[in-house]
């Protein structure tokens, strides 16, 4: 009888402490699980690529920029005409709508602008009726197309890009056009109701003129985060060989402060917070031909062509291979490949690369990592080694 009393006993006392355990968390617990989010990997997407949508891999990807829209008579627009040949279409948004059922957590954006479709910003920032009118269609866009928010890819504020028009005041401008497009989506958001909260994003350049142009103390406040393109520091511009998406800076003295951890401390310095940053990383390479080098010493060395972008899924099958030997740069912790035979070097991204920033991503405390574009992985070997380093 003893016995089953204190085996009662037991049962009973268990089941309180079970109650115990299951009671609602306190308000600094559910702060605690709050905090625990996962680290962002924001993969855009070019719909001018030949490239179906629906079988991109989602379960690692938090966000998916859609590149790109346009601005067509001071207004975000999604453009029918052709990028690189290609002509976009809606069922692109469509396909990455549905990627949702994968992983229902999963936000999509569309990017407005880029390097092509730059030029109507600065007309579309210049005075308080333009950007009233813009930041109305950024609204409407986003609505339209039943997407979580807009990403604005200026390439760049008072800079001349790809021949655009820039002016001074798109330094401030800028500013104000994001501002005025954070009030529209939030007015909107409001108007729903349930809580929803529309994203506003932005691209940013990893160089010094970048940073210069924009008031990074006060854009940070209208934006839940930024992707810098911390890529292209040797591009087609460059009849040189280098590194164009180094982790650290490099033993070159003519451009020696370009890497990813100078243009994440300089956003940092002008103001833009830590944790809204995303660090970008190529899934493309620069290839120089004609390189006039001797033996092995073919860093930072003229060459007969300018650094054309070349994207992973067509040279992954030359490293170590076809003539071509891969090097790793200690200095700017970067690979390279060097075919002697053909005089071609090629600066890329590889698994070792990508290891060390997500781990200097983790250390430094940023939002997470961008990467651009995702058809141009092979058999997403690139992001599944960023995946696999996050976790």
């Amino acid at each position: 009888m003893k016995v089953k009393v204190l085996f009662f006993l037991v049962i009973a006392f268990s089941i309180v402490m079970l109650g115990c355990n299951n009671a609602p968390k306190s308000k600094s617990e559910k702060q605690e699980v709050k905090a625990e989010q996962k680290h962002m990997v924001v993969a855009y997407v070019a719909g001018y690529r030949d490239f179906d949508f629906a079988t991109i891999d989602v379960l690692g990807i938090t966000h998916i920029n859609y590149a790109f829209g346009n601005i067509r008579d001071g207004e975000a627009v999604f453009d029918t005409t052709k990028i690189d040949g290609k002509t976009l279409t809606l069922l692109d948004i469509e396909k990455l709508l549905s990627l949702k059922s994968k992983n229902p957590d999963l936000k999509v954006l569309v990017s407005i602008g880029g390097w092509s479709w730059s030029k109507g910003f600065s007309d579309a920032a210049l005075n308080e009726t333009s950007r009233l009118k813009f930041a109305l269609s950024c609204a409407k866009f986003v609505k339209d197309y039943n997407l979580d928010g807009i990403d604005l890819d200026w390439e760049y504020p008072n800079q001349v890009g790809a021949g655009n028009t820039h002016r001074p005041e798109d330094v401030q401008n800028f500013t104000l056009m994001l501002k005025g497009v954070r009030e529209q989506l939030d007015f909107m958001a409001k108007e729903e109701g349930k809580g929803k909260h529309y994203l506003l994003a932005i691209a940013t350049g990893a160089d010094k003129a970048y940073v210069n142009n924009v008031e990074m103390g006060e854009i940070h406040k209208y934006l839940d985060f930024l992707n810098i393109m911390t890529y292209d520091f040797y591009n087609g511009h460059h009849d040189i060989t280098g590194h164009h998406a180094n982790y650290m800076a490099s033993a070159n003295p003519e451009l020696d402060m370009n890497s990813a951890v100078n243009a994440i401390d300089m956003h940092v310095n002008a103001g833009f917070p830590v944790e809204k940053i995303n660090l970008g990383i190529p899934f493309y390479g620069r290839i120089w031909k004609g390189v006039k080098a001797e033996g092995d010493d073919v860093l930072f060395k003229k060459a007969e062509t300018v650094g054309m972008g070349i994207d992973y899924v067509n040279f992954h099958q030359n490293v170590d291979a076809n003539g071509y030997t891969r090097y790793w740069d200690e200095s700017a912790k970067a690979p390279y490949l060097w075919n002697p035979e053909e005089k071609t070097f090629i600066s890329y991204e590889d698994e070792e690369s990508i290891a060390l920033k997500v781990e200097y991503m983790k250390q430094r405390g940023l939002a997470g990592v961008m990467f651009w574009e995702y058809s141009a992985d092979h058999d997403s070997r690139l992001l599944n080694a960023l995946v696999k380093d996050l976790k």
